[in-house]
């Protein structure tokens, strides 16, 4: 569905600021549709359909496996400290003291659970943070050869854009297995890996977006009066979601105009990479870095609420089923 509309984004962020051949999304949409049919409009979804099970599966699979590591590790560390203060409390409480050691903490008790509150939210958003990060380089590593291939399919049709593209001289790409062949053997692995720089400052877009994510489902759920955010409709979700995708999206939008740069010219992973960061900025100034905003949250504000809102109620559901399956063989 959303696929026309990541081919503009694409070719809106290799174009330059005086190219006028793609401007409102619109037009650009049936202009590539007039000069290269409805086909124009899907290049690339190979790629990008091999590119989902891997992107997602790693993905959630880290950043769940992250978060749970420190789950447990809090709670253990929740376990020693009340054994700890369990052992102090029984080795200083004496018949004599105890009424006025009892008040004292009585008095402190709600300043001690409040500052106990905030500390455990600090941590939360910190092991959101980084089980986002984690999981976005993981996901990173296993994906690039896919996306290198995704941005090339887009690109080489256009005709003020192809030339850009390295290696334009030779036959266009036929389809993804021949991309990622041609490229591992006309480039090897450097080529596979171009914008592989970029892609890893990316990771500070799910790090944004995640424990904003986690925040407002946090808040919705309170709002709401539910017990947990577990409890919380699609509509919640794919509120919470999409609010998330739009703030990380736009805050970290400049790393994509860079890696689809890198991604056409072969940089390779790292090399260059502050070279055409200064090209891009000398040729249109900070505007430069935000062609194709507006077509990109288009394309991803619906398209993260669907994976989130999906995510998290097959989620529920397989939880409910395995706790029914466990709950049977129990008993």
């Amino acid at each position: 569905i959303v696929c026309p509309l990541d081919v503009l984004k694409t070719r809106l962020q290799v174009s330059t600021l005086s190219d006028s051949t793609y401007m409102s999304t619109v037009e650009s949409l049936k202009k590539i549709a007039r000069s290269e049919g409805v086909r124009g409009l899907y290049r690339g979804l190979g790629p990008t359909v091999a590119a989902l099970l891997p992107n997602w599966g790693v993905y959630f699979t880290t950043y769940g496996y992250l978060k749970h590591v420190f789950r447990e590790r809090r709670k253990r560390n929740a376990d020693l400290r009340n054994r700890q203060h369990r052992r102090e409390s029984g080795s200083e409480a004496t018949s004599s003291s105890f009424d006025s050691e009892n008040s004292d903490r009585e008095s402190s008790a709600s300043g001690s659970n409040q500052h106990h509150h905030q500390q455990q939210h600090g941590n939360d958003t910190l092991a959101h943070i980084v089980s986002a990060g984690g999981a976005g380089a993981a996901t990173i590593l296993a994906t690039n050869p896919l996306w290198v291939a995704k941005t090339r399919l887009q690109v080489q049709y256009s005709e003020t854009l192809s030339s850009s593209l390295v290696g334009h001289a030779r036959a266009p790409y036929k389809g993804t297995l021949d991309a990622l062949r041609r490229i591992a053997r006309c480039e090897g692995i450097p080529g596979l890996y171009s914008g592989l720089a970029p892609s890893l400052m990316g990771i500070s877009h799910v790090a944004i977006q995640f424990p904003i994510y986690e925040r407002l489902k946090h808040e919705l759920a309170q709002f709401r009066n539910l017990r947990s955010a577990d409890e919380l409709t699609a509509a919640d979700l794919a509120l919470s979601s999409g609010v998330a995708k739009i703030i990380a999206s736009t805050l970290t939008y400049p790393h994509e105009v860079l890696r689809s740069h890198m991604h056409v010219k072969g940089y390779g992973p790292f090399s260059g990479a502050l070279t055409l960061a200064a090209d891009i900025y000398r040729e249109g100034g900070a505007k430069a870095f935000y062609r194709g905003v507006g077509t990109n949250l288009l394309r991803t504000t619906p398209a993260a609420a669907i994976t989130f809102t999906s995510f998290e109620l097959i989620s529920r559901e397989l939880n409910a089923v395995a706790k029914i399956m466990g709950d049977s063989s129990s008993s």
